[in-house]
């Protein structure tokens, strides 16, 4: 059963990391929304940036400046890896496409 489970470990890795994200922004924007307008994809990276910062302290790293820069930058990637699963929930390969409506 362990290992189904998120661990610090997963989470340091981009696809752990994206799907932690992608539920956590899938669950939450709703309600978000109704607080702040905010872009669904910055948000996604600034909650990519949390995860990266809050995996790389729970696995003994330190948090200098040079260890957060890079889970910033490394939260755009793991954003758009989120954002591509959202796609695929909401678009599967394979479904029936639905004709524009301007057509």
């Amino acid at each position: 059963m362990a290992e189904s489970l998120f661990t610090w470990q997963a989470l340091g890795t981009l696809s752990g990391a994206a799907l932690l994200v992608f539920f956590v922004v899938q669950y939450t924007k709703s309600v978000l929304d109704r607080v702040i307008h905010i872009p669904t994809d910055l948000y996604a990276v600034a909650v990519s940036a949390l995860v990266l910062i809050g995996a790389t302290a729970a696995l003994g790293q330190p948090l200098t400046w040079a260890n957060v820069a890079l889970a910033i930058a490394n939260g755009f990637l793991v954003a758009a890896a989120a954002g591509q699963m959202a796609n695929k929930v909401e678009n599967p390969p394979g479904a029936p496409k639905t004709p524009d409506a301007g057509m």
